[in-house]
């Protein structure tokens, strides 16, 4: 497996002749976008790779369609260069009455399905809990999920994108014994004036304890810059890591930007 982190959730993965891209973000920086009750982010980096040096896709790996910071106005234009999006129920419903794209799937946390093409083996993705808040504020942020992939009959996932999260309890069941090949960790610790304390998304601790319990051979943190709402950006995140125990710190992979990295 080949990665190559893009810049805040979006990463193509490269895996048994699958080209994978995880929420498309393709904007240039600089641009202040609104989220919900009000609440706004500052873009601070472009993406590190280009939307054109990507090319075709077979499948987008969308978490969630309504948030800027997991699919900008250039990555929803993009998503015509894939053959099949997977993302929540509600995105899917959006995206095809939008006319934005042809084969676009809605899964709910446990959801099924297996995507095949000629000349690679079927893979089988099922969509994994997320809650992108506290308790009760689904209503506001929306629905989100995460996906683990696996080929074929594999008895678990080669990949698992965790999608926008906090930690709570589905997650956590959903995270124990997993031990998926690769991880990519949403972090970032996502926070808004408006709402003070309140977290959006798992911060680097958050993170430890989730790889304790996935036990991925690699965890590859993403979501953790580029964004001015990241109240956890990539050096923060890193000495969390740095201090973490020996299995969790053994595990952590830093994909540098715009670098394919292999992690077989």
């Amino acid at each position: 497996m080949r990665v190559t982190r893009i810049g805040g959730p979006t990463v193509l993965v490269e895996w048994e002749g699958w080209r994978i891209l995880t929420d498309p973000t393709f904007d240039p920086p600089g641009r202040t976008y609104a989220f919900a009750l009000g609440t706004t982010s500052r873009k601070t980096t472009g993406p590190a790779v280009t939307l054109d040096e990507i090319g075709e896709v077979d499948v987008v790996l969308l978490s969630h369609h309504h948030h800027a910071d997991n699919l900008d106005d250039a990555g929803r234009a993009g998503l015509s260069a894939a053959r099949t999006v997977l993302t929540t129920v509600a995105g899917a419903k959006a995206l095809t009455a939008a006319g934005t794209h042809a084969d676009a799937r809605g899964l709910r946390a446990e959801d099924t399905v297996t995507l095949t093409a000629e000349g690679k083996p079927d893979l089988v993705v099922t969509a994994t809990p997320c809650r992108h808040g506290a308790p009760l504020t689904g209503p506001i942020v929306g629905p989100v999920i995460g996906f683990s992939l696996a080929l074929g009959d594999a008895a678990r996932p080669g990949l698992w994108m965790t999608g926008d999260s906090v930690m709570y309890g589905a997650l956590r069941r959903a995270a124990a014994g997993m031990r998926p090949d690769v991880a990519l960790v949403h972090i970032g610790a996502v926070k808004f004036p408006l709402t003070g304390p309140l977290a959006y998304t798992m911060d680097a601790d958050d993170a430890v304890e989730l790889i304790e319990l996935a036990e991925p051979g690699v965890a590859v943190p993403v979501h953790v810059e580029g964004w001015s709402h990241f109240s956890q950006q990539e050096e923060a995140a890193a000495k969390v890591f740095d201090a973490a125990p020996g299995p969790v710190r053994e595990r952590v992979r830093w994909a540098p930007l715009g670098v394919p990295t292999d992690l077989s």
